[in-house]
Parts: C-alpha cells; sequence; structure tokens
C-alpha cells in the first residue's frame, strides 16, 4: 500500500484535546494526487507510481509533457512526483491517492525546502554569541574571530564556520504525530512545525523509525489509566476467588464426593462463604479501628485530666510558698 502524498502547507494554528490540552498543529493541504504513469521493474528497473499535485491549465505545459501527461486522462499539474511500490498492480492510471491513507495517531517524515535567509552572518547562521560589547571594540561586535593561524598550518581547515548563504535547502523531520485528518477538506494537522513557508510543498511519508507509543495528553488521561489499573487488579481478585472455588469443587467431583450438578451448587455455595468469610474479615477489622481509636481517645481524654489536676497541685504549692515567703518577712520586720 502506497504511504506518501504530496501537500502544501497552509499553516499553522492550533487544536484541543480531549483532556482540555492546547496542541500547537500545521496545517496542511495534501492530495488528491492522481497517479500519472506506472513504472515498473520490467521496463524501468523498479516499481514506482508518478503523481501530480495542484492541478495546472494544459494551455501552459509544452506538448511533449501535455503528451505525456494525456495517457491518465486527469489533466495537467504543476509538481510531478515518484513515489516507490511493492505492489504495482493494484494500482491504476488516474486513481487517486487521497489523504485519507493516514489516520489520527500515526507518525510520518516530512520534507520540505526550508525558508531562504540569504547571506547571514555567523551569530545568525551558527548561533555565535558575538565579541564582548565593552571598552575596547570597535566595527567588530558581530565577527566570527580568528579562522586560522598564518605560518602553520597556513590556511583554513574545510568545514570553518564562517558567514554564507542560510536556509532554502532539502529539510526532513522524522516522527511527527497526526493529530486530526479531514478527508473531505483534503486536510491533515499535524503536531509542531514542518519545514518550509506559508504555500510550500511538502511530502508526508509514513515514518521509517517505526512506531511510538503515544504519551497521555493530559492529567484526566492518566487519571483513566490509573483507574483502569485498579479495575484491572479488582477483576484478578475476584478471578482467583472463583478459580479457587472451581478448584475445590472439581476436586470433589474427582474424588467421588459429588456429581456434576451438586458440583455447581458446591461451587455457589463455596463462593458465597468465600464472600461471607471476606464480609466477615472486614466488619471484624472495622470493629477492631473502631475500638482502638475508642481506646485511643480515652487515653488522650486521661492525659489531658493528669495535666489538668498536676497544673493545679502546682498553682497550690507555689501560693503556699508565697504565703509563707509573706509571713516570714514580716516576722523579721517586727523583731527589734
Amino acid at each position: 500500500m502506497i504511504r506518501e502524498i504530496i501537500g502544501k502547507k497552509l499553516g499553522m494554528t492550533r487544536l484541543f484535546s480531549q483532556g482540555g490540552d492546547i496542541v500547537p498543529v500545521t496545517v496542511i493541504e495534501a492530495g488528491p494526487c492522481p497517479i500519472i504513469q506506472k513504472k515498473t521493474k520490467q521496463r524501468d528497473g523498479y516499481d514506482a507510481l508518478q503523481v501530480g499535485f495542484l492541478p495546472k491549465k494544459p494551455t501552459r505545459v509544452n506538448r511533449p509533457l501535455m503528451g505525456h501527461l494525456k495517457k491518465s486522462g486527469r489533466g495537467a499539474f504543476y509538481i510531478l512526483k515518484e513515489v516507490r511500490v511493492d505492489e504495482i498492480d493494484t494500482y491504476e492510471l488516474g486513481q487517486e491517492i487521497a489523504v485519507d491513507i493516514f489516520q489520527p495517531g500515526d507518525l510520518v517524515d516530512v520534507t520540505g525546502t526550508s525558508k531562504g535567509r540569504g547571506f547571514s552572518g555567523v551569530m545568525k547562521r551558527h548561533g555565535f554569541r558575538g565579541a564582548p560589547a565593552s571598552h575596547g571594540t570597535h566595527e567588530y561586535f558581530r565577527h566570527g574571530g580568528s579562522i586560522g593561524a598564518a605560518a602553520d598550518p597556513s590556511r583554513t581547515f574545510k568545514g570553518k564556520k564562517m558567514p554564507g548563504h542560510y536556509g532554502n535547502r532539502r529539510v526532513t523531520i522524522q516522527n511527527i504525530e497526526v493529530v486530526e485528518v479531514r478527508p473531505q477538506q483534503n486536510l491533515i494537522f499535524l503536531k509542531g512545525v514542518v519545514p518550509g513557508w506559508r504555500n510550500g510543498i511538502v511530502t508526508i511519508r509514513q515514518a521509517k523509525k517505526g512506531v511510538i507509543p503515544p504519551r497521555p495528553d493530559s492529567r484526566e488521561e492518566k487519571r483513566e489509566e490509573v483507574i483502569k489499573e485498579k479495575t484491572k487488579a479488582e477483576v484478578e481478585a475476584e478471578q482467583r476467588e472463583e478459580t479457587k472455588a472451581e478448584v475445590e469443587a472439581k476436586a470433589k467431583v474427582e474424588a467421588g464426593e459429588l456429581v456434576e450438578g451438586e458440583a455447581k451448587e458446591e461451587e455457589v455455595k463455596v463462593k458465597a462463604e468465600v464472600e461471607e468469610e471476606v464480609k466477615d474479615e472486614v466488619k471484624a477489622e472495622v470493629e477492631a479501628d473502631k475500638e482502638k481509636a475508642k481506646e485511643e481517645v480515652e487515653a488522650e481524654k486521661k492525659e489531658e485530666i493528669k495535666a489538668e489536676v498536676k497544673e493545679e497541685s502546682e498553682k497550690e504549692d507555689k501560693a503556699k510558698a508565697e504565703v509563707k515567703e509573706k509571713a516570714k518577712r514580716k516576722a523579721e520586720k517586727e523583731e527589734p
């Protein structure tokens, strides 16, 4: 199956995920791309399809090219591109390749021509920090510095970062997530940025580096995953209880104590007994917790009463000591 399509970058916007998170997306008008030519291994040495994009007036195409385009019966196009395929016999001339070959959640590689920035300096082109803008620096603020020694090696090494042409080159960004697809409008929404300017031509193809599992988009989805894990654990616990009851009933049947019909009744009975045991254990735990809490409250009250009694006794002792002190002072004054 073909997993590649040509598109035109329309710009950027944002979408909201189910959890309410903002997702920045690039909007691309992808397809439809009719098949113009089939190249086979017997005739051309490899299997490929030539597809077209962006319709063009036939009067703007020269006659040799128009003769080539007429074989598909779909008119003329501005963009013609070859796409490699494995099973070429499943495709016919004139068949359209639409944007619905991708689905939300897929990962794609996007190739386009980056924005041209002309002749740029080292600060813009390579991210140099520039010269110190303090005392003693003149007409050298954005220069790149030394480019090599004079005597040895008496040359500039190949690959030295210097000013020059920046941008306007073929760039591929890998593993971009497909957020939404609208086949009726031939639109595909890709998460993040895509190389190129508005109305630039891009190629979207299936990611070469495999599928990366999507991460949870929001806190709500994480909560849902936690709830699912808890529910899964509860289900497993119930299954273990049911399996235990079935094993006991089966063992009794094999021992000849029960027949098949009675085995099911015994199984139901064992399940009921297990449930009762669990309920009794839960009740016992609740009662124990209540008793423990009651004892703790009573102990706290006793401690408070002891503290109050101790405090009152300390106050009485203090008052008695003050009275004795006053009496002693009075007696000392009365002595001649």
